[in-house]
């Protein structure tokens, strides 16, 4: 009895993971396949791997022939829709260029394309300590902490002036394909107008320093929190009491009495 039992369990299993596999080899041949109804839509991807600010020329892309199925609803279906874009990040060869991938070129240099809108790039100058040893590469973040004299030479006082802002470029490269760390001289920082002015400034009144930070870190440093000073007593006026004496004047026979203030 035991053994019929187990033979038929296993008769039904082999059964349902023959239909299981029948029904996925079916799936995939219909997901994978173009049916010779569907002729294909064309897209445009990268014929070479495009670095991040490059503007997009011709030689740049091609266009591949796709099932219609697998093409995604934002990518470009000719090479000419693509004239006067930056790539806003790295497009690797064969990879289907999207519209969240390149940004409309105004004109000037192709880093003011990517500039997000409301934005200012600041340049600082910066050494091998203020750079992070040349670890620093577009696209990072970092925090700008600002150190201005506090009253004399030797004594300084700093604060953490700016948080979590982009790197847009070191030196004159806006690429982030670096694997080595390079000592620069420049960095420049993608800040608001009101920013811009606060690091003009620090730069002016003291020394900058710039602080890595993991990309996936956003917090911020608590707020100082202000402490209200208990109100001061007002002075009590003391009460002046006038003090008098009696002044008795005789004059002959005449005597008389009058008061005195002290």
């Amino acid at each position: 009895m035991f053994k019929k039992r187990t033979i038929v369990m296993l008769v039904f299993a082999m059964a349902m993971g023959l239909a299981a596999a029948f029904v996925a080899k079916g799936w995939a041949i219909k997901r994978l396949t173009v049916s010779t109804e569907d002729p294909g839509t064309p897209v445009v991807v990268a014929a070479l791997q495009i670095p991040f600010g490059k503007k997009l020329e011709e030689t740049d892309l091609r266009v591949k022939n796709m099932p219609s199925h697998l093409v995604p609803s934002s990518a470009y279906t000719d090479v000419e829709s693509l004239n006067g874009t930056v790539a806003m990040g790295t497009i690797y060869p064969d990879e289907i260029v999207m519209r969240e991938k390149v940004t409309p070129f105004g004109g000037g240099s192709a880093l003011s394309a990517v500039i997000e809108p409301n934005k200012r790039a600041v340049t600082v100058r910066v050494n091998d300590v203020v750079g992070v040893a040349g670890f620093l590469m577009p696209g990072n973040r970092v925090d700008v902490v600002a150190a201005k004299p506090d009253g004399s030479r030797t004594n300084y006082k700093s604060e953490t002036l700016l948080e979590n802002v982009k790197v847009l470029a070191v030196d004159q490269t806006a690429s982030p394909e670096k694997d080595k760390p390079v000592i620069v001289r420049a960095v420049t920082l993608e800040l608001s107008p009101q920013d811009a002015e606060l690091l003009v400034e620090a730069t002016q009144e003291g020394v900058v320093q710039l602080a890595l930070r993991n990309p996936l870190d956003d917090s911020k440093k608590p707020k100082a929190e202000v402490v209200a000073e208990a109100p001061k007593p007002k002075p009590v006026r003391k009460r002046v009491v006038a003090t008098s004496q009696r002044v008795t004047i005789i004059r002959g026979t005449d005597v008389s009495t009058s008061r005195v203030s002290m």
